[in-house]
């Protein structure tokens, strides 16, 4: 229990799977337009991690493990992560059509987004408890979600901003990224688990 505080500020700061593991770099770069779109794809990876996980920890300790199936792992997290985004698909084009547009392709692909899987995988390989796991995913997804909203938030400045026209475009937004990752480096060593 004591390990979920530093589990949260860990994964949200610290190890920021986006600006610091440089995982799941693809929607992150793509969806970051709009502060629209990169909430809504905030919200469908908070979901999608935070379930991947705790039905991954699941299968992997009642089924693969007793089973001696541990080889199956990745075949099996990514079945339940497809499984998943599916379902979040088919919501969102129910609920919210205009968001499910603005989302794309970036929508499907949350189930090859490498974090998703990153976390489901981290979570067995450091033998998490459900709790700590599930904790663990959502404090990811969060920091995720929040490197996507600063950087939405940013490239909606820059449009409205005097850019040399050799930076517009793509050259910017890894400038920015970079510059975004060299900010959150600064919480490096400040908690370990």
């Amino acid at each position: 229990m004591e390990n979920l505080l530093p589990i949260i500020f860990i994964y949200i700061l610290v190890d920021n799977f986006v600006l610091q593991q440089f995982l799941g770099i693809c929607p992150f770069i793509g969806v970051s337009r709009k502060m629209e779109t990169a909430t809504g794809m905030g919200m469908a990876v908070v979901f999608v991690m935070a379930m991947a996980t705790v039905a991954t920890w699941s299968l992997y300790t009642y089924v693969l493990v007793p089973f001696n199936l541990q080889y199956l792992e990745i075949v099996a997290f990514i079945l339940v992560i497809a499984a998943l985004v599916q379902l979040v698909e088919t919501f969102l084009r129910k609920i919210s059509p205009t968001l499910y547009q603005g989302l794309g392709i970036y929508l499907p692909l949350i189930t090859t987004n490498c974090a998703v899987l990153a976390v489901a995988l981290l979570a067995v390989r450091q033998e998490f408890t459900l709790l700590e796991s599930t904790v663990f995913a959502v404090a990811a997804a969060v920091g995720f979600s929040l490197a996507l909203l600063i950087m939405a938030g940013i490239r909606e400045r820059l449009e409205l901003a005097a850019v040399p026209k050799m930076l517009q475009g793509s050259a910017i937004t890894l400038i920015t990224a970079g510059i975004l990752s060299l900010a959150f480096m600064g919480f490096k060593g400040m908690m370990t688990l």
